[in-house]
């Protein structure tokens, strides 16, 4: 099966698991505090179901536009805009009769859903299949440092001791650490054996975003061939695994982030002259990458992946704290979302399905798809109207003032809501579409 497929059914059955999911976040409180649910949707029911069936006094049923899903709570002013059963006298049964503090808990209930079953996850994924980590003894050759930060201090082949005072578990975090989170200082232990402690700028987690740089850190890996992807430029070029490179287009390589950085600084993706060693001897090949720009080879990592396994309390604590710096981390990237560059890498469905890997494997799965939980619980509580949060902002108005918005008010509020997100909908797929045009 192509990996386009493998990526399509994967987000279909994680989006179908967190949609149903989260809709039973409403529908449960609802019952509970006896509110009347007319549907319960999977995707939506434009003109049509596939597939619907009454039970009781709520239409379960399955849409034919994967876009999301639904419940519809009678008496409740949503994307079902029907003002004929708002106009009629309240009913006890209805989301509009019920005290304020019921209806925030109804309007709560998904959000709390994606969070906790987010968390959940990640706890099962760690109690089953642990984590892997590199410490600073596991890489003695440490990093190699990208140019606009040796101005700070840093030099080829600093091994990580610390961040703001603190043993980082996995040095190779420190990338993100920097990216996400406030980064003040990094002690390193430099090749001359002398410790430094460096500090940083208040915003370098924005000057890596503008200029581009994601991995100021790259370990220091030699330049030799660990796999070559099949039916791949480089294989069709006759490279074997061993190969050695030494000069990209005549520049000479001492490690793979040299190799790298200069695939990365060709942008034509036109022909490439690599000299590699085999068996002591150096030989020369033309190869032209792909459309995508990929050659298709992979390093011998020469660094040492330590793996630890948790017992079922452990996995808890673990779990817990990987979920809340995942929650954290996703908040804090937001603010790139609010410039130029930050919006042009907004994504879709697209970008969502390609979070998944090409081939089925129960642990990226599940690990993608407490990520998209918890990504759904953040999008939703935003307060924007027609959103969760949208709902909850006017609930806690009523709950501060005494008084609701009138009717009419939240119908247009409402509508706007609608539009901005069938707005930025279209946005994050166009971005989507337009990067698969360009290849970027």
């Amino acid at each position: 099966m192509s990996p386009f497929f493998v990526k399509a059914i994967q987000l279909l059955l994680s989006l179908s698991i967190l949609i149903v999911l989260h809709e039973l976040g409403h529908f449960i409180p609802a019952k509970l505090f006896k509110t009347r649910v007319e549907k319960f949707y999977l995707f939506f029911d434009v003109k049509f179901s596939l597939f619907k069936k009454k039970i009781g006094e709520t239409v379960y049923g399955i849409g034919w536009l994967p876009l999301g899903g639904y419940v519809k709570i009678a008496g409740m002013i949503d994307e079902s805009m029907d003002k004929e059963q708002m106009a009629g006298p309240p009913q006890p049964w209805e989301f509009r009769s019920k005290p304020a503090w019921q209806r925030l808990i109804i309007m709560l209930g998904g959000v709390t859903v994606n969070i906790i079953l987010g968390f959940l996850i990640y706890m099962a994924i760690i109690f089953t299949w642990g984590t892997n980590h590199v410490g600073i003894d596991d890489m003695p050759k440490g990093f190699a440092i990208h140019e606009s930060f040796k101005q700070y201090g840093f030099e080829d082949g600093d091994r990580i001791i610390a961040l703001n005072g603190d043993e980082l578990e996995d040095v190779i975090d420190v990338n993100h650490h920097l990216f996400m989170r406030d980064v003040k200082t990094i002690s390193v232990l430099h090749q001359n054996g002398q410790e430094e402690t460096i500090s940083l700028p208040e915003d370098i987690g924005t000057f890596m975003f503008e200029n581009g740089i994601r991995r100021p850190f790259s370990p220091i890996i030699a330049p030799v061939l660990g796999a070559i992807e099949g039916d791949s430029p480089a294989e069709k070029a006759g490279l074997q695994e061993g190969d050695k490179f030494i000069k990209f287009n005549g520049q000479e390589i001492k490690y793979w982030n040299d190799f790298m950085s200069l695939k990365a600084a060709d942008s034509t993706n036109s022909a490439i002259k690599l000299t590699y060693e085999r068996n002591g001897l150096e030989n020369t090949v033309t190869i032209t990458p792909g459309e995508d720009g990929i050659v298709g080879v992979y390093p011998k990592a020469d660094y040492t992946v330590q793996h630890k396994d948790y017992s079922f309390g452990e996995s808890i604590t673990k779990g817990f704290e990987f979920g809340y710096w995942t929650l954290h981390d996703y908040v804090a990237q937001f603010k790139y979302v609010f410039t130029i560059e930050g919006a042009s890498q907004v994504g879709g469905f697209g970008a969502i399905g390609n979070l998944f890997p090409d081939a089925w494997d129960w642990k990226a799965f599940w690990g993608t798809t407490a990520f998209i939980s918890i990504i759904l619980a953040f999008m939703n509580i935003l307060p924007i109207p027609a959103l969760d949060g949208g709902h909850v902002m006017f609930l806690l108005y009523e709950i501060i003032a005494g008084k609701k918005p009138n009717d009419k008010f939240m119908e247009y509020a409402q509508l706007v809501g609608f539009i901005i997100l069938i707005t930025l909908l279209l946005f994050a797929n166009g971005n989507d579409i337009y990067r698969a045009i360009v290849g970027k």
